[in-house]
């Protein structure tokens, strides 16, 4: 399986502008700039794109996990925190909040850092991962 988006920038950093569109079409010349990567600007930023990647991953690993075991998921819920400095990700914070039936907070803690593990965007990164997970 192959997925893509297309990135198009004019201008110099601080004063351009760009446009992120996927293949989905999720996302058709979703705004991105100077501004809204490193200020509060008006658009979306690679940072909080990679956010949301490993936040569903993370969260789709997990359910996968939780019913393979044979519970049963009322919800899951994360949060991804991606930080930036000095030019490199230097972190991704996982914070996950689930309802998940009968099972006990080992078996669910377990569970979460396999999955922390082992989702393709963790395995994608060069960087510390951590998880904090909250069963209620």
């Amino acid at each position: 399986m192959k997925r893509h988006a297309t990135a198009v920038w004019t201008g110099s950093l601080k004063e351009g502008a760009g446009h992120l569109s996927t293949q989905s079409g999720i996302l058709v010349n979703a705004q991105y700039s100077y501004k809204s990567r490193f200020e509060e600007g008006i658009g979306t930023n690679p940072e909080e794109l990679v956010a949301a990647a490993h936040s569903g991953c993370f969260t789709m690993q997990l359910s996968a996990y939780v019913t393979g075991d044979g519970f049963e998921i009322e919800s899951i819920e994360t949060k991804c925190d991606i930080d930036l400095l000095e030019g490199k990700i230097v972190s991704s914070h996982l914070a996950v909040t689930a309802k998940i039936k009968d099972i006990s907070n080992e078996t669910f803690q377990e569970l979460v850092t396999k999955a922390e593990l082992n989702c393709p965007i963790s395995k994608l990164f060069n960087t510390e991962i951590s998880t904090t997970a909250t069963l209620v």
